[in-house]
């Protein structure tokens, strides 16, 4: 008895499954070609998690009472911003307990007379009281003894608008502002931002380094290099690759390294290239960050499913490049180079992998993870890559908070 006729059924449903399959996915990719849903899919604001949060009582959401006080915060055009400003353990546990539920607001400015001020730029979706931020919080007012300023922006929480590239810049350096009106000290604030938050982190960061302010630092977990290297790399929920069906048509991705900002021949004719020119959003952190002139932490934990953790060698990597010497190679093909030129061409790799080996301190941390230090324009720049931690709760271990207080924190900076 043949099997043939049940064997050609089966193949025609799998390949009815994998044509389906296919128009899905080619649907889902034209559509985030479309400016409108880009930008749902990039800000994921529409996700106001916890629903029903209750920003004016954020004790409901794990912070201990009276000890955040629910603000508003106005930008230069015109929006408010949702924002909590917590106290650091110091100036809460000075208060009588239970404190009235002002306490907070009316111990501001004292708060950040007298200690150090995180502030923090989160990533897509959600908003400021979800858990695993507040887990947050609750660690940089504790292990750091930090005070915290974290706000949504526009589009986000309680924060009516709809966000843009240059609208979260605004909301970012209007923190910034309050901060100052406060009557903080620029040394005393560390810029953090996380996921998305990074790219505004590292745009205020920026910023201020050319205005000429001096800092206390810049702190990006799980960073991505710009958003166009991001689109390579990204998996949905942690689990489907973005680009991958593309990726898997012979000469649809083009020869674009992993991290280069701008496409090169022949990326800018490719299926890819051609999809990536659609992206109206840039948030291209790589570009920039060779431009601050402050200490910069970069932590990614290597389980990261969401961001690969090589963005993270990437942004570290540009901020080590001054200091490394040039590789020239001949413009003709490889070839025909001749034994002479490869043997110049070697000696110049080794020259540089040298150079960077005598440029870094590496320091491995047994069960947790690998810390790589040099010092550049003067300041201390780190990358710390964590054996765990996933992309949204990295910044909770206890040991990235401790790192971040050895590197920032130290007793001769405060006051």
């Amino acid at each position: 008895m043949s099997i043939q006729p049940e064997n050609d059924g089966l193949f025609a449903r799998l390949r009815r499954v994998f044509a389906i399959l296919g128009f899905l996915y080619l649907g889902a990719v034209i559509l985030l070609a479309v400016p409108w849903v880009q930008s749902h899919i990039v800000y994921m604001n529409a996700l106001k998690l916890p629903w029903n949060a209750h920003f004016d009582a954020p004790e409901r959401h794990g912070l201990a009472p009276g000890k955040t006080a629910n603000i508003k915060i106005q930008t230069a055009d015109n929006h408010t911003l949702g924002a909590w400003f917590i106290l650091s353990d110091t100036i809460y546990h000075d208060l009588s307990f239970p404190p009235p539920p002002s306490a907070a607001e009316l111990h501001i400015s004292e708060a950040v007379a007298q200690r150090p001020t995180v502030l923090f730029f989160h990533g897509n979706a959600a908003t400021r009281a979800i858990s695993m931020r507040v887990r947050l919080y609750s660690g940089f007012t504790s292990r750091l003894d930090a005070n915290v300023l974290a706000i949504d922006y526009r589009g986000f929480g309680d924060s009516p608008g709809t966000p843009t590239e240059d609208g979260l810049s605004l909301d970012a350096r209007a923190a910034w502002d309050w901060l100052i009106a406060q009557g903080a000290s620029p040394q005393d604030i560390l810029i953090v931002g996380h996921s998305l938050g990074t790219a505004v982190a590292s745009g205020l960061s920026v910023g201020l380094s050319e205005d000429g302010v001096k800092f206390r630092g810049t702190v990006l977990m799980s960073p991505f290099s710009s958003l166009y290297t991001l689109i390579d790399t990204y998996n949905i929920f942690g689990v489907f690759p973005v680009m991958l069906p593309i990726n898997m048509i012979p000469r649809a991705a083009g020869k674009s390294g992993k991290h280069h900002r701008t496409p090169t021949y022949p990326d800018f004719v490719c299926l890819k290239g051609i999809y990536k020119s659609f992206l109206v959003h840039k948030f291209d952190t790589l570009s920039a960050i060779s431009k601050l002139k402050v200490p910069i932490l970069i932590l990614h934990a290597e389980d990261d499913w969401d961001i690969s953790h090589t963005h993270s060698d990437a942004l570290f990597d540009a901020l080590l490049e001054p200091y490394l010497p040039p590789v020239y190679s001949p413009s003709t093909s490889q070839e025909s180079w001749s034994t002479q030129q490869w043997n110049e061409y070697h000696a110049q790799l080794v020259t540089r992998r040298e150079t960077r080996e005598s440029l870094l301190t590496r320091t491995v941390i047994p069960n947790f993870g690998l810390m790589d230090q040099f010092d550049g324009f003067g300041e201390r720049i780190t990358l710390l890559k964590t054996s765990t931690g996933s992309h949204n709760e990295v910044g909770t271990l206890e040991g990235v908070q401790e790192v971040i207080r050895v590197t920032f924190f130290t007793p001769e900076n405060l006051r």
